[in-house]
């Protein structure tokens, strides 16, 4: 027969042990908000707007479909704060995770293949072209510039072979250069 014991603890301190357990609890959460607010990924999906009123408000807008574990979408983050920054007033530019459900109609009906995705609107809500790829500051800017200045999209193309597709609409025909769909560089 096993002999077991047990110890009971007296309502001090079973107060005690409640108190230090909340206060351990509280110190986790806000240690874990604290880690992980001041990412550039957070930051921007934290404060987009929802796609709906992005897409009817007329502004251009640039969605750029994510994930936190992508190394190339973690790569661009601080391109992409910097591009919401200097456009701030002029384009909308939406970040939609694609490990969140919420998202998955849009996922769907946009065809996320690959990420990071930036798909491109006019100020209409009309799509005009789809991106997949790490983009840097420069080549953001061009993009945010044809789409203010209603000019054609540029074909950005990286000179290190990593594997990149484009999608432009053109006469409301799809014209896709390079695509390799499951580019994540």
């Amino acid at each position: 027969m096993e002999n077991t014991s047990f110890i009971e603890l007296g309502k001090m301190q079973r107060i005690l042990l409640l108190i230090i357990s909340f206060a351990l609890a509280v110190v986790l959460f806000f240690m874990k908000i604290g880690l992980d607010s001041d990412k550039p990924l957070d930051i921007l999906a934290r404060n987009s707007l929802e796609p709906e009123v992005a897409l009817s408000n007329g502004l251009p807008t640039i969605i750029e479909f994510y994930a936190d574990w992508c190394e190339a979408c973690q790569a661009m983050a601080n391109s992409i704060l910097s591009a919401k920054e200097s456009y701030q007033d002029q384009i909308n530019i939406i970040l939609l995770n694609v490990d969140n459900p919420k998202w998955l109609y849009l996922i769907d009906k946009y065809e996320v293949t690959g990420i990071p995705q930036l798909n491109l609107f006019d100020q209409n809500g009309v799509i005009k072209g789809k991106y997949i790829g790490l983009k840097n500051e420069d080549e953001l800017s061009q993009l945010a510039d044809a789409l203010l200045y209603k000019k054609s999209l540029p074909n950005i193309f990286k000179s290190n072979n990593k594997a990149e597709s484009v999608s432009i609409i053109k006469n409301k025909k799809i014209v896709v250069s390079n695509v390799e769909p499951r580019s994540h560089s």
